[in-house]
């Protein structure tokens, strides 16, 4: 527990301490956000210049303070693997954003998300020999070594992109991905064998997103970007894999799959009726046009995130019971 807690203060007090500086520069080279109505509401366009690529002092932080604690082994080195590789397509992103308003393409986007994806996927399976998937309630279930690859693809790729989704409004993603990082720290302790490394990158990860809310809480002087919504989001995943309770992240991360799934409803829906279920997409925005305050918003979908990640230990021990 005190590497636990010391890897939770020590990312907190970095991030605090180095991100006045990191915002100075940032602002002295221009990488302002440049907010596109396509994708938010108009109201939106107050946020228009406000210093993106807040991640990337995270990401450099987490990988930082991993080495300096030594809890870069096997296991954790697919984490620190899928962070930074998909952080540096989020950093690029950001970065053609801030300069002509218009980041790279979504195919390009996510060309280089599955190519991270499968090279992480490939890793952790030939090196823990995964060859069944732990179904919550229920146990292990024996699965062929490529279709336990190909899920754990799909969820590196999905989970990237949902915390992305999510990050549209003033600490709504980072909120989100603290209870969530927190959730699979107590899984990776309580698990069996015990994964400490695992659970410092995952309090090492928490403690840095905390530090970045305290400039994220509306209204935000940083914005985290694609460089830590896409790279957290993929690094989240893999931490499911690495643990063995992938098949529980869709409980742990309630938010992403709401947010993610109202996209893909409301996509399906214009196309095969013409009609919107929504009032618009992700949802939060969706509560924006009814009148929700973003505070309200955000707050009230932290709760959800934080219940989902109680719900998902609970689960795990439930589970864990079973195959006792």
């Amino acid at each position: 527990m005190i590497a636990i807690v010391q890897a939770l203060v020590l990312s907190f007090g970095c991030v605090c301490l180095l991100m006045p500086a990191y915002l100075r520069l940032l602002r002295h080279s221009g990488f302002g956000k440049r907010v596109r109505r396509e994708f938010g509401p108009d109201w939106h366009i107050v946020k228009e210049g406000t210093p993106t690529m807040g991640g990337l002092l995270l990401v450099v932080v987490v990988l930082a303070l991993s080495l300096l604690l030594d809890a870069v082994d096997a296991s954790t080195y697919a984490i620190l693997l899928a962070l930074l590789g998909v952080s540096l397509v989020g950093a690029f992103d950001d970065w053609l954003n801030a300069r002509t308003g218009i980041g790279i393409s979504a195919r390009q986007k996510l060309l280089w998300q599955i190519g991270v994806s499968i090279i992480s996927a490939v890793y952790i399976q030939q090196h823990f020999a995964f060859a069944s998937l732990v179904v919550p309630l229920v146990g292990e279930v024996p699965i062929a070594p490529i279709l336990w690859i190909t899920v754990a693809v799909v969820a590196i790729v999905a989970t990237s992109n949902g915390v992305n989704l999510t990050d549209g409004l003033d600490g709504l993603s980072g909120g989100t991905m603290v209870f969530a990082w927190i959730s699979y720290m107590v899984i990776a302790l309580l698990n069996a064998p015990g994964q400490l490394n695992v659970a410092i990158i995952c309090a090492l990860i928490a403690g840095a997103l905390v530090g970045f809310l305290w400039f994220n809480i509306h209204p935000a002087s940083v914005i985290i970007g694609d460089t830590g919504a896409l790279g957290f989001g993929a690094a989240l995943a893999v931490t499911g894999l690495v643990t063995g309770h992938i098949l529980l992240l869709p409980l742990i991360g309630i938010i992403f799959v709401v947010e993610t799934g109202s996209v893909i409803l409301q996509v399906a829906s214009v196309k095969l009726t013409g009609r919107r279920i929504f009032l618009f997409t992700p949802i939060h925005h969706h509560f924006e046009r009814l009148g929700w305050a973003e505070t309200q918003i955000t707050f009230r979908f932290w709760v959800i995130g934080a219940i989902g990640g109680i719900l998902g230990i609970v689960v795990f021990l439930a589970t864990r019971g079973v195959g006792a």
